[in-house]
């Protein structure tokens, strides 16, 4: 799946994914391949990718909102 995470300042992530995990307002959750379609405000933790090949990389945010459709995640971050 595609994912995006934008920020005012930068695009901190474009890439392919086989997991993300977010820091949702009501929990931490995860959103993987063929996701049914959602948006959700996140608050502030720490965002988790995990990519094709396994890496992990983590992303610091205070706040945001995260919208997943057909297979494509855009994250809109304040950071």
């Amino acid at each position: 799946m595609k994912v995006e995470i934008i920020t005012p300042e930068k695009r901190l992530f474009t890439g392919e994914a086989k997991l993300i995990q977010l820091p949702g307002t009501n929990g931490s959750f995860e959103i993987m391949n063929n996701h049914a379609p959602v948006i959700s405000t996140l608050s502030e933790g720490k965002i988790k990718v995990v990519e094709l090949s396994g890496n992990k990389l983590f992303f610091e945010i205070i706040s945001g909102l995260v919208e997943v459709s057909s297979n494509k995640i855009t994250v809109l971050a304040e950071g």
